[in-house]
């Protein structure tokens, strides 16, 4: 479909990359990845025809579409949301038009044997699939499905674009080059304003597709989900794993020891030519061999190692005043805009030392609750912060309070201290302000490095309450790894809004639901709770198909009052008795406990029937038949696999009784 080739881009003395060349073929899912600056974009606006290369060629095959979506965007549309979306179909008239010509001229030929007519036959059958696709009987369900799957409300669809925040203008235009069903999708950081159910329906919704997409994401769960290839920008060069992101990550390591062994080797091989020089220089007898080396030393290609991985930089909080047991307590804290309920009856309890995750769609009052906390607008209820703490609040206008005339060495100077200040170089490194990027002046930053500006900042000042709104947006998966470290390291408590799965899991140990004007508690990582919320999805969804919608809505209404006791006492014992809190917590400590015993169940059973297998080899031969060693070896192994097994299925019936405890 699209053919890279040779492709080179420079924008000062040295390439951006050079040399680039691979293939997009159809169904190909691909990851573009490497650090930040690296050509990303650059190279998804060469192949959308946006921007021309220095060198080398984009070749797109005929009747090939693509669908182009930035990282950034000047939207100044004045129509509605349903109206802007209809846009995507603009093309359907002329494809209409096109199909009316090719079926005329297929109509009026007769030498049907010739290529030209069997050329004719296959554009016509592809301009006829896409104008089906793009049928005007469907395009109206079609944009409120795609609309509604991005997380916009069937009563926003007639307000104005202009009432949306830029984060839902993005996604506007995300629906709208969807809908066009492009052969090739270019999708240029596309999670950063979505939330997680509207993440999880693009996965399925690419997934489904049957055209290519190259996308440049930061987030790692996505891109595992949807990705079957990633083509990493490295050290100037293009380089083409056909595997998934998670294998990429270890043959990309392989790589770089490869890398390293070899660059040692040259270094000591032109240490060793150098020596030869420098010895015998002014040795008339060794004139010719001096010239020698010194032809070869100029011929030597310098080895480039991929960029230093910075994975093991950890960062430590400084020391803080300990907080009282109970930093934030809520107590029927409701907030209001008007008639717009944004959420009420909010009972919560976060206890010192605790991570919890605000979760949950867009406009569903996860900002508006951390405001709550900061004590930054009214709410009804009381909201109570415990003794001696001291908040540490990042959120996007975090970045507009920074010193321009200040640079971003001197920012990050002025609020380190003790022995962090010797690792200044380092931090700044981790987060993408390496080199010559330190030496910038805030002024000439762009919005997102701001934002990691203000995130490092923060990081070194002394709290012992972290309130994080979005915190991953402009990180790349390296800084990201170094925050995640921090914050699990930090000793206080931490409030992170974030639909970023990857950054949660293993990172928060609650998760506080935001939707439908409740707040609901579920104990568990971020997917335990994607897991829960998938069986109510379903429930919902087949009560909505089967019953009035105003006796579903009650229905749901009463199931969400509910839910708000089952998150706390869902689980019943066997006697029919509600578990309390503390015993639920008791029985998932349980299940953990009994899931990792059956893993390891597993790993033992696998480990023994792949050593039975060799011996089953090595017996097979005339010498291994008469080794007595092998032979003992051989059963023992065999009795010890069925008691394994034996000890498998009884962990495994353990593991089911008490799963079925807490259903």
């Amino acid at each position: 479909m699209i053919s890279v080739e040779a492709l080179k881009v420079e924008f000062g003395v040295k390439p951006l990359f050079s040399n680039a060349s691979f293939v997009v073929n159809r169904r190909d899912r691909i990851a573009l990845v490497g650090k930040n600056g690296a050509g990303k974009s650059t190279l998804l606006k060469i192949i959308a025809g946006l921007q021309q290369p220095t060198g080398g060629r984009v070749s797109v095959a005929q009747d090939t579409t693509i669908g182009y979506l930035p990282q950034v965007m000047n939207i100044t549309d004045q129509t509605t949301v349903r109206e802007e979306a209809r846009k995507a179909f603009a093309d359907s008239a002329a494809l209409g038009e096109k199909v009316k010509t090719l079926q005329d001229a297929l109509a009026q030929r007769t030498d049907y044997e010739s290529d030209e007519y069997m050329d004719l036959v296959e554009r016509f059958t592809a301009a006829h699939d896409r104008f089906q696709m793009m049928g005007a009987d469907t395009y109206e369900a079609e944009i409120e499905r795609t609309l509604v799957g991005l997380g916009f409300l069937r009563s926003d669809l007639d307000r104005p674009t202009a009432e949306f925040s830029g984060g839902w203008r993005m996604r506007i235009e995300l629906a709208k080059i969807l809908l066009r069903r492009p052969d090739v999708l270019l999708l240029d950081e596309p999670t950063n304003h979505l939330d997680i159910e509207s993440i999880q329906w693009l996965e399925q919704f690419l997934a489904q597709s049957s055209g290519a997409v190259i996308l440049v994401s930061h987030d790692r769960a996505f891109i595992n989900n949807v990705t079957n290839r990633t083509i990493e920008i490295t050290c100037g060069q293009v380089v083409d794993y056909r595997v998934r992101y998670n294998e990429f990550v270890t043959l990309r390591e392989e790589r770089r020891e490869q890398q390293l062994r070899a660059y040692e080797n040259q270094q000591r091989e032109i240490a060793e030519m150098k020596d030869f020089i420098e010895r015998f220089r002014y040795k008339p007898t060794k004139a010719v061999q001096v010239q020698s080396r010194i032809k070869q030393l100029a011929k030597i290609v310098p080895i480039e190692i991929d960029e230093v991985d910075r994975s093991a930089m950890r960062l430590k909080f400084p020391p803080c005043l300990r907080s009282g047991d109970y930093p934030v307590i809520c107590d029927g804290v409701g907030k209001s805009y008007g008639e717009h309920l944004v959420f009420e009856g909010v009972d919560m309890t976060i206890k010192r030392g605790e991570k919890v995750a605000f979760v949950g769609k867009n406009g569903e009052g996860k900002s508006t609750l951390v405001k709550c906390i900061m004590n930054e607008i009214p709410f009804d209820g009381q909201l109570k912060i415990g003794h001696n703490v001291q908040i540490g609040y990042f959120a996007q206008n975090q970045a507009q309070l920074l010193d321009e005339s200040l640079t971003v060495h001197d920012t990050i100077d002025r609020v380190a201290r003790g022995d962090i200040r010797m690792r200044i170089n380092d931090i700044l490194g981790a987060f993408m302000f390496g080199g010559e990027e330190a030496d910038k002046k805030v002024k000439v930053l762009s919005g997102g490095e701001r934002s990691r500006l203000a995130m490092i900042r923060l990081l070194l000042e002394p709290v012992n309450l972290l309130i994080l709104d979005e915190p991953t947006n402009h990180l790349d998966m390296q800084s990201k790894d170094v925050l995640k470290e921090a914050i699990k390291a930090f000793e206080g408590t931490a409030i992170i809004v974030s639909h970023d799965r990857e950054f949660l899991d293993g990172l928060v140990t609650k998760v506080f639901e935001f939707g439908q004007g409740k707040v609901r508690e579920h104990i568990g990582g971020i997917y335990d709770f994607l897991q829960h919320h998938r069986i109510e999805s379903l429930q919902e969804l087949g009560m909505g198909k089967s019953e009035n919608p105003d006796k579903a809505q009650n229905k749901k209404t009463q199931r969400s009052d509910t839910s708000d006791h089952s998150d706390h006492s869902v689980s019943s014992g066997p006697s029919g008795r509600k578990l309390s809190y503390e015993e639920r917590k008791q029985q998932q400590r349980q299940v953990r406990k009994a899931e990792k015993a059956v893993a390891d169940c597993e790993a033992n059973i696998e480990r023994m029937e792949t050593r039975i297998g060799e011996l089953d080899a090595i017996l097979s031969t005339p010498e291994g038949a008469s080794d007595v060693t092998l032979i003992t070896e051989y059963t023992s192994t065999k009795k010890c696999l069925d008691r394994e097994v034996e000890r498998w299925e009884s962990l495994s019936n353990e593991l089911e009784e008490l799963k079925s405890a807490l259903q």
